[in-house]
């Protein structure tokens, strides 16, 4: 095939099947026909508002959707010797310049200069191909397949916050706020590295059930917000309640040794450092209001390890990858909804609104690339 049929951002709520240039590669480089990929809440959140914090869609620079990828290798630069055309590989769609002090540190994820897929006003990767540098390729072995290759992706999100930042190890514990994917994910990471206890927070009961069936241990739904409660009381009052249901301490076995907020909510950070135990961890991930009110007396007199997480760094993915051919973390349950490519403004609309035609809540929606097969896993 010598097009490259792309799914193409235009402005807010406005997109189009479009032919672009298939991309040229230097000799460091390698061309991806790309098979499968995910779509992101970030996608989502383009689409409708046209901007995520600083990076903005401006009028007249229209921009591929998709970052959560896998593919074929099409052609390779000529200096790039470890990989033919022909391999099946997960895609990490963050190019960075290799050169700036964080770089230089091993901590790519912080460059100032990163040309990130879909983050204006850097193109995606849904279209037929998609040009990466070779080291941002990963191949994928026998036991996964393409499917479970774009989901390597947000995977990956989740071992940098559980393992690269949180530092969690056997026999510790975790709650995490939020059960869409990268909570669920953060819950799998934890299981494969012997947590012994995951808990599950979420205000949706649905949510919570499938949480308990694929990796967490316990499960806790908020009580309702009480009519003019603020949401620094509503979390005063939720993280009691969560304590004495799921009988959580401040210290010791039945203290919760890494607290992971995957919601971005405001009562879900303020609950968290309620909940997480004196000298624990937590972990930011969700995105949220840009603005939050914490009590910083907590943070102080707990002696708390507060992060952020952003996005994956180095080795990341290849221990993501190293958890599924394992056997360690099973991403095939997540996937609740596919799409041919002709169909991705459904498969956005699907799960821009949580659930699809067949009334069944989304997780993760996957869309085929142009040709591929919807059951061609």
């Amino acid at each position: 095939m010598s097009d490259n049929l792309s799914f193409v951002l235009k402005k807010v709520d406005t997109v189009a099947f479009e032919q672009r240039p298939i991309p040229d590669i230097g000799s460091h480089d390698v061309l991806v026909e790309v098979k499968k990929t995910g779509i992101c809440g970030s996608d989502v959140h383009y689409l409708v508002h046209g901007r995520i914090g600083k990076y903005v869609l401006e009028s007249g620079k229209d921009m591929v959707l998709g970052h959560e990828s896998s593919g074929i290798i099409a052609k390779v630069g000529q200096l790039v010797s470890h990989l033919k055309p022909g391999d099946r590989v997960a895609i990490e769609p963050g190019a960075t310049c290799r050169t700036c002090g964080t770089c230089k540190e091993g901590r790519y994820e912080l460059c100032p200069n990163i040309r990130f897929a879909a983050t204006p006003p850097f193109d995606g990767t849904l279209g037929r191909y998609y040009a990466v540098p070779s080291d941002l390729v990963y191949p994928l072995p026998s036991e996964l397949s393409l499917e479970d290759g774009a989901m390597i992706e947000p995977l990956s999100v989740a071992v940098h916050a559980v393992v690269r930042l949180g530092n969690f190890r056997t026999n510790q514990s975790i709650a995490v706020f939020g059960c869409g994917p990268v909570g669920l994910l953060c819950m799998a990471v934890a299981k494969a590295f012997g947590a012994s206890r995951i808990i599950a927070i979420d205000i949706i009961p649905h949510r919570l059930e499938f949480a308990k069936s694929y990796a967490a241990t316990d499960a806790f739904l908020p009580p309702p917000l009480e009519q003019g409660e603020t949401n620094v009381k509503f979390s005063e009052r939720a993280a009691a309640a969560m304590k004495a249901v799921l009988d959580i301490a401040e210290q010791g076995a039945r203290g919760i040794d890494l607290v992971v907020d995957a919601s971005g909510a405001e009562v879900s950070i303020q609950t968290g450092i309620r909940i997480v135990k004196s000298g624990g961890t937590y972990i930011q991930v969700g995105m949220g209001r840009p603005e939050v009110t914490i009590n910083i007396d907590i943070v102080l007199s707990k002696q708390l390890i507060m992060k952020g997480s952003f996005r994956y760094g180095a080795g990341d993915y290849p221990l993501a990858i190293s958890l599924v051919a394992q056997g360690k973390v099973d991403l095939r349950p997540l996937v609740s909804h596919r799409f041919p490519f002709q169909d991705a403004l459904l498969a956005f609309e699907t799960t821009r609104h949580g659930k699809g035609s067949d009334g069944k809540g989304v997780i993760k929606t996957i869309i085929s690339g142009p040709d591929v097969k919807v059951d061609e896993l």
